[in-house]
């Protein structure tokens, strides 16, 4: 059975003896607090709400080398965006999978067939030994044969090429934090970091009020790294007149997932949009389709994003210029979701040609003397798939900071934590076809691929819980591939501390056709016995579920989820 580091108080864990603090438990926070923690560091890894729960999870849940940032001259970014693709399919082959993307050419497109035979053949090149097969064009006649839903009008072919999907990039984060946690890390969510504390120039660790309680704690260490992604500006805010200008300058993003469709294509679609140019997916994804993604300036609020009816308007207009066939309304959206980019700030400019590379801002060496902060790394920008590599930058940095010798970075290699096996896909498919049967009426075969696809070699400690307690191994509603046994695995040893996080981003229920309302009240009974819930805090749990969810429909109420 995995770890369970629920166990010493939030206070325990506050005091101990510590390198590093990383505020912000995102994809990059839990990837530095992984690789710090493997590499002997003393961890501390806090965020205000749940792993994964913001950012990560708005994403467009690619692992790509970026064929768009060539256009950029980003050649670097791309070279480690496919080094970092390739690791990620080694380390977590459970989550992360080859997708075929098809490029329709089209006459009068800005990118012609000359262009884009020329990114792919570099896509190519800088991929090399990337384990994925290389491009190749396809005539009209072919286009059409493997997308007959294409609008055929000037149609002049394609180009199919490789990448991968990470199609929950939420339960990448938390294996991250998981992986952190058993090398050592104390992981803390729904603590919410109020104060830097700062003396003689130098951070010196935080303040931050554990949100169950309300309490006020204070943990100390000689380097903390603020990955709070959007909210990075917001944690310096604290810092008074010892501020920096302002780091982030994010862009929103935004997703709509729809039913397959008329037309609906068998590998995802890289199109270019005719309103303005810019490119955007057409995906297929968890038995659905996700189409996204806008890029545009965001100023607003932070904290209750939701995708404007305008790019629902606007994503759906494009899909169905596309597919013709697809005719696709306001009422065909499942649900939608937004996010904020953290991308670094500038006044002016094209969203799209705003870097996604990292950027470590030491605040030591700040060109302002007056800002100038020893022991304090900023994080801005960055991608999903380039996580891992930040993480190691990061890590090296923490040790020269604390004037130690780095051991070498084994998080390209060491495999996450549900994928702990030799052999992955012989993993899976033993587990599928042999795995015990849960209690009553047998695991079927759709729970077992369920099972394995989520949760790797965990899957079998989740079918121990059932075979411990009949009432787990059953479905938590009858039309679900689910086992109530992932309600108490999900808040006893994978740091869930609310329904939302168990149904939102464990079991990923939440991301269903119902948004997980259709199983929310077995999901609170479940886990009022396994916990000892009462009917007050129940109804409380299902009250805030409800909330939570309410942001997956578009303003205007353009989503029928």
């Amino acid at each position: 059975m995995p770890k369970d580091g629920s166990r010493p108080s939030v206070e325990e864990r506050a005091r101990r003896d510590l390198d590093l603090i990383v505020i912000g438990a995102g994809i990059n926070g839990a990837g530095i607090a992984r690789d710090a923690a493997m590499r002997g560091l003393r961890v501390l890894l806090l965020d205000r709400g749940d792993v994964g729960g913001a950012t990560t999870t708005a994403s467009t849940r690619l692992i790509h080398g970026g064929l768009r940032y060539l256009e950029h001259g980003e050649v670097g970014l791309v070279r480690e965006s496919l080094r970092e693709r390739r690791a990620l399919l080694r380390i977590a082959p459970h989550l992360v999978r080859p997708l075929p993307f098809l490029i329709p050419l089209y006459a009068g497109a800005r990118r012609g067939p000359l262009t884009i035979r020329a990114g792919l053949t570099a896509y190519d090149l800088l991929s090399r030994d990337g384990g994925l097969p290389p491009h190749h064009m396809l005539d009209r006649a072919d286009t059409l044969r493997r997308e007959p839903g294409l609008d055929p009008r000037g149609l002049r072919g394609a180009a199919l090429y490789h990448d991968a999907q990470v199609t929950f990039p939420e339960r990448l984060a938390l294996e991250n934090a998981l992986s952190a946690r058993d090398h050592g890390a104390s992981v803390l969510t729904y603590a919410r970091v109020d104060d830097l504390l700062v003396a003689g120039g130098c951070v010196r660790g935080v303040r931050f009020t554990d949100l169950a309680s309300g309490d006020t704690h204070e943990a100390r260490a000689p380097v903390t790294v603020n990955a709070a992604g959007p909210w990075v500006d917001r944690v310096l805010d604290s810092l008074g007149p010892l501020a920096p200008r302002r780091l982030i300058g994010g862009t929103r993003g935004s997703h709509l997932v729809v039913d397959p469709f008329p037309g609906a294509p068998g590998s995802a679609l890289y199109v270019e949009a005719r309103a303005d140019g810019r490119p955007f997916f057409i995906i297929p994804w968890d038995g659905r389709y996700l189409i996204g993604t806008t890029d545009l300036q965001y100023e607003g609020s932070l904290d209750d994003l939701r995708p404007d009816v305008s790019e629902i308007a606007y994503l759906l207009a494009e899909t169905n210029r596309v597919v013709p066939a697809a005719r696709l309304g306001p009422p065909d959206v499942r649900f939608a979701y937004a996010g904020v980019r953290p991308l670094p700030y500038v006044a002016t400019g094209d969203p799209g040609g705003i870097t996604r590379r990292h950027v470590i801002h030491d605040h030591e060496q700040h060109a302002e003397p007056a800002s100038q902060l020893e022991g304090l790394l900023s994080i801005v920008g960055g991608k999903l798939t380039t996580y891992r590599a930040l993480a190691e930058e990061v890590t090296d940095r923490v040790f020269v900071r604390l004037g130690r010798s780095a051991p070498p970075c084994p998080t390209a290699l060491v495999p996450l934590p549900g994928a702990n096996t030799r052999d992955f896909a012989a993993f899976a498919r033993d587990f599928v076809a042999h795995a015990p049967h849960a209690p009553d009426s047998g695991l079927e075969p759709a729970t077992a691929a369920r099972l394995v696809r989520l949760y790797g070699t965990f899957a079998r400690e989740v079918l121990r819980l059932a075979d411990r307690d009949p009432a787990l191994g059953r479905p938590l509603s009858p039309a679900s591939d689910s086992l109530a046994a992932e309600v108490p695995f999900a808040l006893t040893w994978e740091l869930a501390r609310h329904l939302e996080d168990v149904l939102m981003r464990r079991t990923m229920l939440g991301l269903d056709d119902q948004v997980g309302l259709d199983v929310l009240d077995s999901a609170a009974d479940v886990a009022g016995r396994a916990l000892g819930w009462d009917a007050a805090h129940r109804d409380a749990e299902r009250r805030d579920y409800r909330q939570a969810v309410a942001r997956l429909r578009p303003v205007g109420g353009a989503a029928g989820a």
